[in-house]
């Protein structure tokens, strides 16, 4: 008989829940999606996203494009600002790798400063 991983790891879950093993996973869920799904971004990163797109659209026009990683160093010293940002694109807003300058303005200014 062929064993389902899942299923007996799903059981070895139940059963850690039930004899007090493992805290309320559901409560830590609601506490991580919370914080980072819909997370408002500070201002400051809200005014240098402003900022790069009048940039790219002056040098470029209205139809360029970019990437969240167009808002900084090719270095990563900041990591919490670079996963702020990155939240904001890929999770609250799903946009795709390459958008529109126009459209990422549009959305930031939506928000509001």
């Amino acid at each position: 008989m062929q064993r389902d991983a899942g299923a007996e790891h799903a059981l070895h879950v139940h059963n850690a829940f039930r004899w007090g093993w493992l805290p309320d996973v559901s409560r830590l869920c609601r506490i991580v999606v919370q914080g980072s799904v819909g997370t408002a971004m500070r201002d400051s990163l809200k005014q240098k996203i402003i900022t790069v797109c009048d940039a790219k659209i002056a040098a470029k026009g209205p139809t360029v494009g970019l990437s969240f990683y167009a808002f900084f160093a090719n270095r990563n010293d900041d990591p919490e600002l670079l996963m702020e940002a990155a939240t904001w694109w890929i999770r609250t807003h799903r946009l795709d790798h390459f958008e529109k300058a126009e459209k990422v303005k549009a959305l930031v200014l939506a928000e509001g400063l």
